[in-house]
């Protein structure tokens, strides 16, 4: 058992690298956790909606990796726009525990006849804990394979707590929007000692998705999304589809990224009244790194629609695509 311990732990030192290559966890094209990254989708569904998201990062790999979303935002027309509020916690293997909070405000412009334009500012709050009562140590491990405690070495669990800050814009003309943002403008160091490494780089996301019926009906809505993220020196872009009706919606798409993986999400969503639940399952299908395991993550959510804005046609909502 302690053998396994010690191996699950190195294992865990390798792999968390692979995990954060963009220097934090990011679900990818998640428009039910969007708000975290681009503030201008901001009460953009018009109604006031609270979101909770749940991620497992590599399940079954025994790697402790959980990750926790809730959100509410909603249009206020005595704001001219959208404004809301987040908290958001990484669990990573017990060690590291990032806690996230802020606030978003979306000004609503109508920039032409069909052009729509929201304006967005995020304030969020960063704090980087750490917990190393479980950690064994270099200088704790014996040749034979045991285990000598007390280590000699001391770890600092202070934690770490910055500001940050972000802006973004949201456009929409007819069936179609897309979104640009700038996260972590203030390039905040979650570092004890000062090293530069640990400083947050500044991450670009764009997104693209439109609304296409098909039939007479027009039960059926397609919906293809596109996005495209760039943070230092990881590049990430995935394309894919949402097919929607008015109670049922399924999804399947294609990720990559400069690390040579090729992954697959795909899930599904139910909604009865003013409820939402929605599930997600993403997989490898080939990496440039051997440790990748085959699942990367389930999420589960849900959404609850709270109260209903009298919009009288003078802003314009989108519905986001359920993934």
């Amino acid at each position: 058992m302690m053998l396994k311990r010690v191996f699950n732990i190195l294992l865990f030192i390798i792999t968390l690298p692979v995990i954060c290559l963009g220097q934090e966890t990011d679900p990818g094209p998640d428009y039910q956790m969007i708000m975290m990254n681009n503030p201008a989708f901001s009460g953009a569904e018009g109604e006031g909606v609270l979101r909770l998201s749940y991620l497992n990062f590599f399940p079954g790999n025994h790697y402790n990796l959980h990750s926790v979303f809730s959100s509410y935002d909603s249009y206020f027309p005595a704001l001219h726009g959208g404004a809301g509020i987040w908290l958001s916690d990484d669990y990573m293997g017990g060690i590291v525990n990032d806690l996230r909070g802020g606030l978003s405000y979306a000004y609503f412009l109508k920039a032409g006849e069909n052009l729509f334009i929201n304006a967005g500012l995020s304030a969020s709050v960063y704090h980087r804990g750490y917990n190393f009562d479980g950690a064994i140590l270099p200088d704790q491990i014996d040749p034979l394979g045991g285990v000598s405690l007390p280590s000699g070495e001391s770890l600092a669990s202070s934690g770490r707590t910055v500001f940050d800050i972000g802006a973004g814009f949201l456009f929409m003309s007819r069936n179609i929007f897309g979104g640009i943002s700038l996260n972590h403008l203030a390039e905040p160091d979650l570092s004890i000692g000062g090293q530069t490494y640990e400083r947050l780089k500044r991450k670009l996301l764009l997104n693209i998705s439109g609304d296409f019926f098909t039939g007479k009906s027009q039960k059926l809505k397609i919906r293809p999304l596109a996005v495209f993220g760039l943070q230092g020196g990881f590049i990430s872009a995935g394309a894919g589809t949402v097919f929607e009706t008015n109670y049922l919606s399924a999804n399947v798409v294609f990720l990559g990224d400069n690390g040579k993986n090729m992954n697959i999400q795909t899930g599904f969503s139910i909604k009865a009244g003013k409820m939402s639940v929605y599930y997600n399952y993403r997989f490898n299908i080939t990496s440039g790194n051997n440790l990748m395991p085959f699942s990367l993550l389930h999420q589960t959510g849900l959404a609850f629609s709270l109260n209903n804005v009298d919009k009288r046609n003078l802003i314009k909502t989108i519905n986001f695509p359920k993934l």
